[in-house]
């Protein structure tokens, strides 16, 4: 689910991303046919992140950064916290502890 609140797209995700789910991550967060436009991935209900999600945060914020915005994290769990910061997506994506902070920094 998605919603844009100030020109950005704010992507609710929840439960597993994992390679079943790539393809519904990646269209949640630039869905086809769609403007380009920052986003926040919304991360409060992701129970479980593989390596298959963390590719796509990775292709997405590459794909928002050759467009010139920017993609961030909101409120992940802890254990996705976890995942992201030991494979350092962390430094790459801007990961924030709420969604507010996500859509004012």
């Amino acid at each position: 689910m998605h919603r844009v609140v100030d020109g950005v797209r704010i992507t609710t995700l929840n439960g597993t991303i994992d390679l079943d789910e790539q393809d519904v991550l990646r269209e949640a967060l630039l869905p086809e046919g769609e403007p380009v436009l920052p986003v926040v991935a919304d991360m409060r209900g992701v129970t479980f992140l593989d390596s298959s999600g963390i590719n796509v945060l990775i292709r997405v914020h590459q794909q928002l950064s050759e467009a010139g915005f920017r993609l961030r994290i909101a409120a992940p769990t802890d254990t996705v916290r976890r995942v992201l910061s030991l494979v350092g997506i962390d430094t790459l994506i801007p990961c924030h502890s709420t969604l507010d902070d996500a859509l004012n920094a």
